[in-house]
């Protein structure tokens, strides 16, 4: 069974010319838990989507992927 992206943070952080450690070092967090983000292995909450969104200077709901079918 394929694994479901859910979330764009990978895609972003390389549009914006960041790395999961300069994303880890502005939340305080973990760097194994923003690559959980990045694979989709994991999904962070609400209120870290948020935290993720204006560190890097976008909507949050630009960091989802999008459900409606093309």
């Amino acid at each position: 069974m394929s694994k479901v992206t859910y979330n764009r943070i990978k895609s972003v952080l390389a549009e914006k010319r960041k790395t999961n450690k300069d994303l880890a070092d502005a939340l305080k967090i973990a760097p194994e838990t923003v690559s959980s983000w990045c694979t989709n292995s994991a999904q962070p909450s609400i209120k870290k989507l948020f935290q993720i969104a204006d560190y890097l200077d976008i909507e949050a709901r630009d960091l989802l992927v999008s459900s409606k079918k093309v």
